[in-house]
C-alpha cells in the first residue's frame, strides 16, 4: 500500500463535514438526484463516499451496493448504517474487485487522486460488459465564484487551489473541457456532460446568511448555466 497516500487521504477526511453542513449536505444530495436520472438497474460501485450522504440517498434504490474509500471511518460508519453493502477499505489505485458493475459513481474524487486517467481506465476496466455507466461530479474552476474572487485578487487564476481547496486535499480545479479531456484520454464515451448550483458566493458566506430555499433554487438554476456552475458532471460509458 502507498503509505504516503493513505496518511494524505486519512488526514483529508478529518476534514470532511459533508452530513454537518447545510450547504454540502444539499449540495451532494442535489447531485445524487442528478445521478438518479442516469444510473441504469442493477449494480452500483460508489467510490470515495466520504460520510455517506450520497449512499444514504441512494441506497435505498439498489440492493447491490459497495463502497470503497481510503479512510476506514468512513466505510466503517457506513456499514454501521446499512448492514447489506459491501465496504472496502482502499485506495481505488490498489482495488481490485471480484466482479464487474452496471454503474460507478464519483462525487468529488477526481479532483483529488494522483492520476485520474488511470482512475478512470480502471473504473472502465470494471464496468460490467455490454454497457456500464461512470458517472463522476467535480467543482468547476469557471465557477462565477471563482471568477468573483480573481477579480478581487484573491485568486491569481480560477484554477488556482485556494486554502479551502488545500485542506481538502484538492490536486486540481477542473473546467468541463479539461473534465472531458480526462474521460476522453481514458477511452470512455461521453453520454451526457451538465452542471449544477450556481454559486455566487463561497460556502462560508452561504451557510451563514442563506435558507434551504435559496440553496435550493440555486442549485437547480445552474442546470441552465453549466459553464459557470459551481459543480459539473460527466456520464459516460465503456
Amino acid at each position: 500500500m502507498d503509505d504516503k497516500e493513505k496518511i494524505r487521504v486519512e488526514k483529508c477526511s478529518r476534514y470532511a463535514h459533508y452530513s454537518d453542513s447545510k450547504i454540502m449536505r444539499m449540495a451532494t444530495e442535489y447531485c445524487g438526484e442528478i445521478f438518479k436520472r442516469y444510473l441504469k438497474p442493477g449494480s452500483i460501485l460508489e467510490l470515495g463516499p466520504a460520510e455517506g450522504v450520497m449512499t444514504d440517498l441512494l441506497y435505498p434504490f439498489y440492493d447491490d451496493y459497495t463502497v470503497v474509500d481510503g479512510a476506514d471511518l468512513f466505510i466503517k460508519k457506513i456499514m454501521e448504517r446499512h448492514k447489506n453493502i459491501r465496504g472496502y477499505v482502499s485506495l481505488f489505485e490498489e482495488f481490485v474487485p471480484d466482479r464487474q458493475f452496471d454503474n460507478i459513481i464519483m462525487g468529488h474524487v477526481l479532483e483529488h487522486v494522483k492520476d485520474p486517467v488511470y482512475i478512470l481506465k480502471k473504473a472502465m476496466s470494471w464496468l460490467s460488459v455490454g454497457g456500464g455507466t461512470i458517472i463522476a461530479a467535480v467543482p468547476n474552476s469557471e465557477s462565477i465564484h471563482r471568477q468573483a474572487a480573481v477579480i478581487m485578487g484573491m485568486l491569481e487564476t480560477t484554477k488556482q487551489l485556494n486554502p479551502t481547496d488545500i485542506k481538502n486535499g484538492h490536486r486540481r480545479i477542473y473546467d468541463m473541457g479539461s473534465l472531458k479531456q480526462d474521460f476522453l484520454n481514458a477511452g470512455l464515451q461521453i453520454q451526457k456532460c451538465g452542471g449544477y448550483w450556481l454559486k455566487p458566493l463561497s460556502n462560508g458566506q452561504i451557510e451563514e446568511d442563506w435558507n434551504a430555499e435559496m440553496i435550493g433554487a440555486f442549485l437547480r438554476l445552474g442546470e441552465g448555466y453549466p459553464d459557470i456552475a459551481g459543480e459539473i458532471y460527466i456520464v459516460a460509458s465503456n
